[in-house]
């Protein structure tokens, strides 16, 4: 066969773009890019499927079929592939990524920005940086941005939640995407958002730019169902499906007994066997009634078939359990938990010099716990042990439960006795970077959460069917 055959027949292979962007989709999601929206949580695993571009280019042979998936031009689908982002790769292929030319320089360094789209729940923008920001304070090829959106300062910015920064070198300097989640509960077609950096790596300059982002109107599918846990005391209701050109949103609602349970969606699956993933969610209202805590929230996922007639959703609990502490005013005391039957039983405390050494161990625990878990069980008690001078522990705020400086102690170093039986000792130097002033054990509590040790655990899947006529709608 001679290259013209050879040619002709990869011209004839059908590219399954909807698979391709899926398993990109799915490599993604499981090289740690999970949800979060008032807890982290974290997916481990292997990012091989979004190598799959990289494979089919490096090989020689790049279909030209493939090659229109890829990318409607160089320049803007270029850089989508660059950070492996199959929706931008997909919103360039339908001409639905708005193309930047702004540029600044400040304190001799220059920032472009090059592309912006926004895509149901997602607004990306990608730029570049020159290499004269190597002259910062960071490691030479680390690009760190202090920013904000909508002239918000600090951390209370509702942009920053969930924001990503994906960084690549180039010639000349670097380029980089920030994707963000849409923080606001109802949709702008066409709008502006005004971005400040304030420094790169440590270099000053208010570096300001105004970026159009533009959205079609989403197709909206009302779905209204409700699943019940009686035995978690925790409820999920499927209230929405927004679907725009490259993805969909679900809006979700959940009712809690206790506030800082979490019930979440790992995945769902559609009745032809399709895998759909979810994003980072974006929270849109929270309220305590008579009946628990209700929150609604905004995630992405895979984009919905027009065909699909249900959805099976596989939610996964995390139980929150209220923090417990005692006065180090004895040797020994046993703190229990009050929701998961565990505790503690603290069998000593000594103070030497300027170390504290805290003998205890577990009960409760699954026998059946791995070495690995018991491993993820140690590394954990380094930091969750917590020392606090009584007179203070009424100034950490709950929802931000950040140690008083100068007056707590969280880092320890921890030493297994006895794995087995979950026995270990925690040293704490009284003399380190955290410190409580004027310490005396009579005047310190120790503070513990259970709930960090238990891992998450499923639920039984449910079945919602969609609305008859849904896939007119998704047309």
């Amino acid at each position: 066969m001679d290259n013209k055959e050879v040619k002709s027949a990869i011209e004839k292979i059908v590219v399954p773009k909807e698979k391709v962007f899926d398993a990109i989709d799915k490599g993604l999601k499981m090289s740690g890019q999970g949800r979060k929206i008032k807890k982290k949580k974290v997916l481990a695993g292997s990012s091989a499927a979004a190598a799959l571009l990289g494979i089919t280019i490096a090989s020689g042979f790049v279909n030209p079929t493939m090659n229109k998936v890829l990318a409607n031009t160089p320049l803007i689908g270029g850089i989508f592939q660059e950070f492996n982002d199959s929706m931008g790769v997909e919103l360039a292929n339908q001409d639905a990524v708005t193309e930047l030319n702004q540029s600044l320089t400040k304190n001799g360094v220059t920032v472009k920005l090059t592309s912006a789209y926004f895509d149901g729940n997602v607004v990306s923008i990608t730029g570049f940086v020159d290499e004269d920001v190597e002259k910062g304070h960071n490691e030479k090829g680390e690009v760190s941005f202090d920013m904000n959106f909508e002239h918000n300062k600090g951390d209370n910015d509702p942009w920053l939640n969930g924001k990503s920064t994906d960084i690549r070198k180039v010639k000349g300097g670097y380029n980089f995407q920030w994707k963000m989640e849409y923080p606001y509960k109802s949709f702008k077609e066409n709008s502006t958002l005004p971005i400040t950096i304030h420094n790169i790596n440590g270099i000053k300059g208010e570096w300001n730019f105004d970026i159009p982002i533009q959205q079609e109107k989403n197709s909206t599918l009302v779905i209204d169902q409700e699943q019940g846990y009686p035995d978690d005391e925790v409820k999920i209701r499927i209230k929405e499906i927004l679907t725009a050109r490259a993805s969909s949103s679900l809006i979700y609602e959940t009712v809690e007994k206790y506030k800082d349970d979490e019930i979440y969606i790992l995945k769902a699956i559609d009745n032809k066997g399709k895998v759909y993933r979810f994003g980072n969610g974006t929270s849109l209202e929270e309220a305590a009634l008579e009946d628990g805590y209700h929150s609604t929230a905004r995630t992405k996922m895979t984009k919905l078939n027009s065909n699909t007639t249900s959805l099976t959703f596989y939610p996964q609990l995390s139980v929150a359990d209220p923090k417990v502490q005692q006065l180090l005013d004895k040797k020994s005391f046993t703190l229990k938990s009050k929701r998961l039957n565990l505790g503690l039983q603290v069998n000593d405390i000594t103070k030497k010099g300027s170390k504290l050494v805290i003998d205890y161990q577990f009960t409760g625990l699954s026998k059946e716990l791995s070495k690995h878990q018991l491993d993820l069980f140690e590394n954990n008690l380094k930091y969750e042990l917590l020392l606090v001078d009584k007179e203070y522990i009424g100034e950490i705020d709950p929802e931000n439960p950040v140690p008083p400086k100068n007056h707590s102690i969280r880092m320890n170093k921890v030493k297994t006795i006895d794995k087995k039986t979950a026995h270990f000792q925690s040293t704490f130097d009284l003399n380190g970077e955290e410190k409580i002033m004027n310490f005396k054990l009579e005047n310190t509590i120790l503070q513990f959460d259970f709930s960090s040790f238990i891992p998450a655990k499923e639920v039984q899947p449910f079945t919602v069917v969609l609305p008859v006529g849904m896939n007119k709608q998704l047309k």
